[in-house]
């Protein structure tokens, strides 16, 4: 059932509407408001991620426990489904990087740090720095919002999945420091496995040598971040050229995403495989 739920995932993002209509924050942020505005809630960090990401995995827990043994399980595919897609993470990427696509094409910078700072939420200094920017903002944010998601939930299921959004959500929108540096630890545990995965994967689908060459010192190290191990195995692995304005810089963001593709394709197959032997 869990691979059919991941085809289903994949119909539901390229051809559906039903992401933006699922991906409902606002209970949840009005619940994190509202435990950051009690005294306990900010003394005791652990207290509030337990109201705001243990107790919603009981729930969901409990409630698949219930739906089990109805319908021959058949009842839970559908809370699979939905758990998994609320999972995904937010916004259209494609989308957001279009209009920088756009201005970086005909070659007008100004108007690519304008859309740079409006849609993607990143500045640099100079073009080059810029570009290099998006295209770590790509790779990482397919990382973040997909892969990472499906990994947890191919290996644990949906708990593992949602565990793994409200943690990123959590240290996102927290408006208190402890409690966001609680929730980053955290979610860098959970980054830590599948990042190193979807890197090795890129030297199958990639250049292996470079990649070899820029993840091996990093492998088992605990200190580098997700982002920057994903995006330094990414560029190494796609080739990725001196950023340079026009029609080759967006080139590079195309190779980028045809790596992340050729990524996702090579993690499906092996799934499928795994079910069907397994």
């Amino acid at each position: 059932m869990s691979f059919l739920v991941l085809l289903l995932v994949l119909w539901v993002e390229k051809f559906s509407a039903w992401r933006n209509k699922i991906q409902q924050d606002g209970p949840w942020l009005r619940l994190l408001a509202k435990v950051e505005g009690q005294a306990g809630g900010v003394q005791n960090p652990w207290l509030a991620i337990a109201l705001l990401v243990v107790l919603p995995l009981l729930a969901l827990g409990l409630l698949l426990i219930v739906l089990e043994p109805l319908a021959y399980g058949w009842l839970v595919l559908p809370v699979h489904l939905l758990v998994l897609i609320y999972s995904l993470g937010r916004g259209d990427l494609q989308a957001a990087l279009g209009p920088f696509r756009d201005s970086w094409r005909r070659g007008d910078s100004e108007a690519a740090y304008l859309v740079a700072r409006r849609d993607l939420a990143l500045e640099a200094d100079e073009e080059g720095a810029l570009l290099q920017r998006v295209q770590g903002h790509l790779v990482w944010q397919a990382y973040q919002s997909f892969f990472a998601v499906i990994f947890w939930y191919a290996l644990l299921g949906p708990l593992a999945a949602l565990a793994y959004r409200l943690l990123a959500l959590l240290a996102e929108h927290a408006g208190q420091e402890n409690l966001r540096e609680r929730a980053v630890q955290l979610r860098h545990a959970f980054d830590w496995m599948p990042v190193r995965v979807l890197a090795a994967s890129f030297a199958l689908v990639g250049n292996f040598v470079a990649v070899n060459r820029a993840l091996l010192h990093e492998l088992l190290s605990w200190d580098i971040t997700a982002a920057q191990l994903v995006i330094d195995v990414g560029r190494a692995a796609c080739e990725t050229p001196e950023p340079v304005l026009g029609e080759a810089g967006v080139s590079s963001l195309d190779g980028l995403w045809q790596l992340l593709v050729r990524a996702a394709v090579f993690w499906y197959a092996v799934f499928a495989l795994w079910e069907l032997f397994y």
